[in-house]
């Protein structure tokens, strides 16, 4: 497609659209799924939230070979797209399925149920999310346009992070009713569904000669985009960045409900909205600064101002606390909380081109599955996390069912985990940012390095080029363009 269809704002709309899916489903999921399996079907939380971490075991497997299945595939949709449409119809099935009442009463049936729907869950998430992290270096090779197309995924993800942030609110009036979290449910199976197909039928994908790898040798492969020193600092700040978003997410419920004692009367719904609304304010905002700036720029300047607001909760964390403030410190949270989605996802559409240079082999599908699967582990990780604390805090599960509050201790525990931990990670993912050794200069001359070695650009290398080369892909000059670098580990 030409350029002129990368200009249009409906294009980068319908690209954006299947991120409601991809930041609505773990929104929910990081908000419900363990207040669902512990406050519904009183689940123990130290049991509950290692469900999730089953998943990414799961997606270890999976989501590597997803993205080496995606790099081998040949079709008339274009490979990436073709799963996109397969995946639109599983993740909608699989999503209502995990948030079924089996009605099982043993211990070990209930948690092998659900660890098992969590499994099936991560997979219909990896069809669709892995073609479609690595659409965008196949349909736009421009960098200020990728940037363009990122900010608008980012706004729709946002979108549909308020979603699933408020719609299960205003549904769930009884966290211990386990019929009100399929409700919710059955709505967002719909709306994923919908969302998705709309990105199929509103993308393009540019024809390439797939990547011919045995599929048996797809995990060993796919681990080799590690070896992209961009990469692996790339992943450092994904893990640190949402993973701070994964806790709040995360211990809302219990910070409101059990510290706060303000789940009722809407005002967790108020809450939560406040907190989605300022997220969705903080991804319009810093998509404009990001093309001025650089890609790392939103974390920079966004995490320290949401450090100081999430500290400045220790104060306010007891019953009766002034709500309108809280309200206030949770609308800086959430314009801090953009930050990390505007950077993170502008960053990984160059990482393919980063492979490319080390490796001679485009494989965006590749490094997309990689990076789906360290997102799953984030989340999978702040979920365990989560409930082995509460456990370690002495959350009692038969309580909560009961709708009584926890003890004083446990109180002021879950107050130093919603404000501390994202604390330490947010630190981590500024300095990992301040290390990224990539911008639009450094960019520019990757893609050029490329297209030299591709034959299409006959000037001569400078040693700055060179030693920018070396710097971002932390190899040596000579040692670049190797194809060894994708099939050995």
């Amino acid at each position: 497609m030409g350029n002129n269809r990368e200009d249009k704002f409906l294009s980068k709309c319908a690209y954006g659209l299947a991120d409601i899916y991809g930041g609505g489903a773990f929104v929910v999921i990081s908000t419900f799924f363990t207040v669902f399996l512990t406050k519904a079907l009183g689940m123990s939380p130290a049991l509950a939230g290692t469900i999730p971490l089953i998943g990414k075991v799961w997606d270890a497997i999976t989501d590597p070979i997803m993205g080496n299945i995606v790099d081998r595939t040949s079709s008339k949709f274009g490979a990436k797209r073709f799963y996109i449409l397969i995946g639109s119809i599983i993740s909608a099935i699989t999503f209502l399925m995990l948030w079924m009442n089996a009605g099982i009463e043993s211990v070990g049936g209930q948690y092998t149920f659900y660890a098992l729907m969590y499994m099936l869950f991560s997979t219909g998430f990896t069809i669709v999310m892995v073609p479609y992290n690595g659409l965008l270096p196949d349909m736009v090779d421009d960098y200020n346009k990728r940037g363009s197309f990122s900010g608008i995924r980012t706004v729709f993800s946002s979108f549909g992070a308020i979603l699933a942030g408020l719609v299960p609110t205003i549904i769930i009036t009884d966290n211990t009713n386990a019929c009100l979290y399929f409700t919710v449910a059955i709505i967002f199976s719909v709306i994923f569904l919908v969302v998705v197909l709309l990105t199929f039928f509103g993308t393009w994908e540019k024809q390439k000669e797939p990547v011919k790898v045995p599929l048996r040798k797809s995990l060993v492969q796919s681990f080799t985009v590690y070896k992209s020193f961009s990469f692996k600092l790339f992943i450092c700040i994904f893990l640190a960045g949402q993973g701070a978003a994964d806790f709040v997410t995360g211990l809302a419920v219990y910070y409101v409900d059990d510290v706060l004692n303000a789940y009722s009367g809407g005002r967790f719904t108020i809450m939560m909205g406040v907190l989605l609304l300022a997220q969705f304010t903080g991804t319009i905002l810093f998509s404009i600064i990001m093309p001025k700036t650089s890609k790392k720029f939103p974390i920079l300047i966004g995490f320290p101002v949401r450090m100081i607001a999430t500290v400045a909760l220790l104060f306010l964390s007891y019953e009766g606390a002034p709500f309108v403030i809280i309200l206030v410190l949770s609308f800086i949270i959430g314009l801090g909380m953009a930050a990390s989605s505007v950077s993170i996802y502008a960053i990984l559409s160059d990482m393919a081109d980063v492979d490319e240079l080390i490796t001679s082999i485009r494989r965006p599908g590749t490094v997309s599955g990689m990076a789906t699967f360290i997102r799953k582990i984030a989340t999978g990780l702040s979920s365990t996390i989560i409930g082995i604390c509460l456990a370690m805090i002495g959350y009692d599960e038969n309580l909560a069912s009961q709708k009584l509050r926890q003890a004083a201790g446990t109180q002021m525990g879950i107050t130093q985990l919603y404000v501390w931990i994202p604390v330490a990670l947010m630190a981590l993912a500024i300095v990992f940012a301040v290390l990224f050794p990539m911008n639009k200069p450094e960019y520019d001359i990757i893609k050029k390095e490329i297209m030299r070695r591709r034959g299409e650009d006959d000037s001569k290398i400078t040693s700055k080029e060179i030693a920018v080369c070396e710097k971002v892909t932390g190899f040596k000059y000579d040692k670049l363009w190797n194809e060894d670098n994708a099939l050995k580990f």
